[in-house]
């Protein structure tokens, strides 16, 4: 199977946040005139989606009822599959499956079944800026601790640090980012084993964020939390989706996996309460079609891609004296330190930013990831538009 990566589609006046929020509040600002705008903030794609899934929710769409429904078995089945081909998962079951209208959705519905307004959350930063804002606006109180990059540059957990931060705050709830998002590791098993005891040692729930799990990049693997030990596979709640893989945000459709029948009952009470919690039809074709052989082919060509583009931003960025950076291990996502380069030529990180939206590079402000003089860049672009937004950072921006 042949699949297409080098068209950019046409996504202004497509429902497109990524380009059609550009100048607008809370936004990378619009490009100068003479420059056209290449999306690099918001964390969805720019690639085609696999036709497996138009082509089945197109299948649906010929028997134009839309009632109620149940979500079918072959729903069921294809995560099942999935979770096997792709994480070596064994024994997942139906009954360990349930929908989720988002991750953040089922974090919060999680927060409510284990939590009280107030409580303190432990959370790793930086920090997904989703999470920020469900937590805090669910009413409870996030404790960072911070990751902490080696001799090598490698962002690592400070198992010391959170235990202090457990204790002197009493947590019992822990969201865990895996792979991590903004800083792009991908954690190895005996990491993931070594904060498992910490959180076990505590008798912390563990919320594990697992939505970026299929884009890992040639040379890693992901380790689903709840496969290191019988341990972490009954205390922790796990989020995963479509739609980072295949781009379906504007669908909505996630699922949990939770094996203790105690965290999912709580849990489903918790996310049913509202009545808000439903399966699309749509988005469930939608996933039966994603998670298919053909959508696992169009994955495995697609990381490639994103590899090819870390090689590129990698070989452009190294240039500049005064930006720090992780190569990242999965997502799609760059997290630059900036602090060096801002503080060499004398620039505030928002004129940073300015200068690169001025050239049509819509990179995003990393500060609300609690994470100083900072920039995500989305790197989910065909790498010809990756070349040309990291040349004209050259050109433009890094510039002495």
């Amino acid at each position: 199977m042949e699949f297409d990566y080098t068209t950019l589609p046409e996504r202004a006046g497509y429902d497109a946040i990524a380009v059609d929020a550009l100048g607008k509040p809370g936004a990378p600002g619009a490009p100068k005139e003479g420059f056209d705008a290449i999306p690099m903030w918001v964390a969805d794609m720019n690639f085609l989606a696999p036709s497996c899934i138009t082509d089945a929710m197109a299948e649906r769409l010929k028997h134009p009822t839309f009632g109620y429904f149940e979500p079918r078995d072959e729903y069921f089945d294809a995560i099942i599959r999935w979770q096997k081909d792709r994480n070596g998962v064994q024994g997942l079951t139906k009954e360990d499956i349930g929908y989720e209208n988002g991750v953040l959705g089922g974090v919060v519905s999680a927060l409510e079944a284990f939590s009280s307004p107030g409580d303190a959350i432990l959370v790793h930063n930086p920090t997904y800026i989703g999470f920020t804002g469900s937590i805090e606006h669910a009413g409870r109180r996030i404790v960072h601790s911070a990751l902490k990059r080696d001799a090598d540059g490698v962002w690592r957990m400070d198992l010391e640090d959170m235990a202090q931060k457990i204790e002197e705050n009493k947590i019992h709830l822990v969201v865990f980012c895996n792979p991590h998002n903004p800083c792009g590791r991908v954690w190895t098993r005996e990491e993931l084993e070594t904060a498992n005891a910490v959180y076990a040692a505590h008798d912390c729930v563990v919320i594990s964020d697992e939505i970026w799990s299929d884009l890992i990049l040639p040379g890693h693997k992901h380790i689903p939390y709840q496969s290191i030990n019988d341990d972490a596979k009954m205390r922790t709640i796990a989020f995963y989706a479509p739609s980072k893989t295949f781009s379906l945000a504007g669908l909505v459709g996630s699922y949990h996996i939770v094996y203790s029948r105690y965290l999912r009952d709580r849990l489903v009470a918790a996310s049913t309460r509202t009545h808000y919690n439903a399966m699309n039809v749509l988005s469930m074709y939608a996933a039966i079609g994603a998670f298919s052989k053909e959508g696992e082919a169009w994955l495995d060509g697609l990381l490639p891609v994103l590899d090819t583009n870390v090689d590129v931003a990698v070989k452009h960025l190294s240039a500049h004296k005064g930006v720090d950076f992780f190569r990242p291990e999965g997502t799609y996502m760059l997290f630059l330190d900036c602090a060096g380069w801002c503080q060499e030529h004398k620039v505030s990180i928002d004129e940073l930013q300015r200068a690169g939206w001025d050239v049509g590079v819509a990179w995003q402000d990393g500060r609300p990831f609690q994470a100083g003089d900072t920039i995500r860049m989305n790197l989910a672009l065909p790498t010809a538009r990756v070349e040309e937004a990291f040349s004209r950072l050259d050109r433009y921006v890094f510039t002495d």
